[in-house]
């Protein structure tokens, strides 16, 4: 079974419903060869996840590059990716010496051009501002945004680590509706459950990506008693489904009726295959909510 695609319905554009994330593609301990980064992609194609998250600023401004070399080893490959990025934070260096968030109209299309430039790509699918700015103007990055979709550099724009309020204040401005709000959730950070998140994207239609899906891999090596808790009720529900730990941990995202895009972090192609076998395994609403129980330590209300 192929990982299925997520339509954005306002958009008329779909997504894989598993992305594969670039973060941490500089630590692969394989390596960042062309070859090696090309193997992932490939692997990703062949269970059906089209869709690739970037930033610009994924390993030190380096990720997209690594990632446009290997795209350039089989270009046939161009036409079947969607590509996302991100931008918006500036990392201290010679030019300034304190890190800090960026949504002008000139750092914006810098960023856009600059990534097209790195992926050797003609157009980016989807822009997500990566962080809300203090000092955003919402109308003038109304504009950019729907400059860049006139030049067809940019097909989609979208935010990252928004609140609902923040989120609903740039859309406010924005003529087109906004793609997602990528945010991080986790059984170890639910805090999108019941801060108005998940609610608005349910409202606008606009299914939420989530970043670090197995909480920062803690899934796997839980330490404190809460996820010692939480693994252990994962363990007892994959044994019951005869699967593993993480399929039932990615199916316990498709429950929820917002359409959560889970991302993976991960650089081991044998982990992509497992999380793309997470469709085989429904989860019952009890077992949903007894992963939510293990994970707050407490039962709802």
């Amino acid at each position: 079974m192929k990982v299925p695609q997520i339509e954005f319905p306002k958009h008329k554009f779909s997504i894989s419903r598993l992305v594969y994330g670039i973060w941490r593609l500089h630590e692969d301990k394989e390596g960042n060869s062309p070859e090696r980064i090309l193997k992932k992609i490939e692997t990703c194609l062949s269970l059906g996840i089209d869709t690739f998250d970037h930033a610009d600023i994924y390993g030190g401004f380096e990720n997209e590059k690594l990632f446009g070399r290997a795209l350039n080893q089989n270009t046939s490959i161009k036409s079947k990716l969607k590509i996302i990025t991100k931008c918006g934070i500036q990392i201290p260096g010679s030019k300034f010496s304190t890190k800090h968030y960026n949504t002008s109209k000139e750092h914006i299309r810098y960023s856009v051009e600059r990534s097209l430039r790195k992926l050797q790509v003609d157009h980016l699918d989807v822009v997500l501002v990566h962080r809300p700015d203090p000092l955003m103007d919402p109308y003038e990055l109304a504009e950019i945004f729907e400059s860049l979709i006139r030049e067809g550099k940019v097909n989609h724009f979208g935010v990252s680590n928004f609140t609902p309020s923040q989120f609903q204040m740039l859309q406010t401005a924005y003529k087109k509706p906004l793609f997602t709000n990528q945010v991080e959730f986790h059984p170890f950070h639910t805090e999108s459950l019941f801060d108005g998140t998940f609610d608005q994207a349910l409202e606008f239609q606009s299914h939420p990506m989530i970043w670090s899906p197995t909480g920062g891999g803690r899934i796997f090596s839980p330490k404190s008693e809460r996820e010692v808790a939480t693994v252990s009720k994962l363990k007892e529900i994959a044994k019951e489904h005869g699967c593993s730990v993480d399929q039932v941990l990615y199916s316990w995202y498709l429950n929820h009726p917002a359409g959560l895009v889970p991302i993976l972090g991960t650089n081991d192609p044998g982990r992509i295959q497992s999380a793309a076998e997470c469709f085989s395994y429904p989860l019952s609403r009890v077992e949903w909510f007894s992963i939510l129980e293990a994970a707050r330590g407490k039962e709802v209300a």
